[in-house]
């Protein structure tokens, strides 16, 4: 891999880490869904203000009914979800459940999509789950009924992940394919959509005192927002049309470390050897999941 591409990847899993101990700041203080709208309001801002600056002609040549639906699913409900798991989780924890998105995606296209489940790939999967077991039931956060709702809500949004994939290759790349700044922005402008009336009604419900947003809180949000996914985003589709789609996707590898890293420097988070062992897991089955098929 060039170093150029190298050092991307690298700020790519720093920022996609990152995300987490944003997310960890700023519900505690805003609560989850008015933290997730945020997000998705300043992402969709930053990206918005990228294709003016990039003179992106807005042509969806039909496909932007198709870029709003993909919206939902990779990013409006994800999104949320993360935020609802971070009144709970230690950024770690979310950073590694993150880890299990191409493991969904096995599951998902062996059961939907006509992919074949080869046994790599199966033992892949199930190593995953094994490494969030492990992760769950022997790591410093206490196992009861809020962390394990919190880690399913993990799994969900990795589920999502795994879905939009498909979905973004089914209703984009087989019908001509699309810009893809113009797919991330058109996926933020519909997560605003579905986010920004639940994020109005959590406020409405459980007023936040303008107090709440302090300096640090509202350092957490801007990064969250564009960096963590405008500029991310950009990152990441710079990344697939340099070194390709499978290269790219190893960024999942690091993500975890990241979380993990950036939690306990910056949030006294507890690590313990369930991060070593849960994440070795997921990460030797995402080496079985990725690895390139023999013929």
């Amino acid at each position: 891999m060039p170093i150029a591409s190298l050092i991307r990847l690298l700020l790519l899993a720093a920022l996609w880490g990152g995300s987490y101990l944003s997310m960890r700041i700023a519900v505690p203080a805003l609560g989850a869904l008015p933290t997730a709208g945020a997000r998705v309001l300043l992402g969709a801002l930053g990206l918005g203000l990228l294709v003016v600056l990039q003179r992106v002609p807005l042509r969806f040549d039909g496909k932007g009914r198709a870029a709003l639906a993909l919206g939902v699913v990779n990013s409006g409900i994800p999104f949320a979800m993360y935020a609802l798991a971070a009144q709970v989780l230690p950024a770690g924890y979310s950073a590694i459940l993150n880890a299990m998105t191409p493991l969904m995606g096995v599951l998902l296209g062996s059961l939907f999509f006509g992919e074949r489940a080869t046994a790599s790939k199966l033992l892949g999967l199930c190593m995953g789950l094994a490494g969030v077991i492990v992760l769950m039931r022997t790591g410093p956060l206490p196992v009861d009924g809020a962390a394990l709702a919190a880690a399913a809500a993990c799994l969900v949004a990795t589920l999502c992940y795994g879905l939009a994939g498909y979905l973004t290759q089914r209703w984009i790349g087989q019908r001509g394919g699309l810009d893809s700044r113009l797919v991330a922005l058109g996926s933020q402008c519909s997560a605003v959509l579905l986010l920004l009336p639940l994020a109005a009604g959590s406020l409405w419900l459980h007023p936040v005192p303008l107090a709440a947003l302090t300096p640090t809180v509202a350092i957490a949000l801007l990064a969250l927002g564009l960096l963590c996914t405008a500029w991310a985003y950009v990152l990441y589709f710079r990344l697939i049309a340099d070194v390709g789609a499978l290269k790219a996707l190893t960024v999942t590898f690091l993500i975890p470390l990241f979380g993990v890293l950036w939690g306990w420097l910056l949030l006294d988070e507890a690590v313990g050897w369930a991060h070593a062992a849960g994440g070795g897991l997921i990460a030797l089955a995402l080496w079985l999941v990725l690895r390139p098929s023999t013929p």
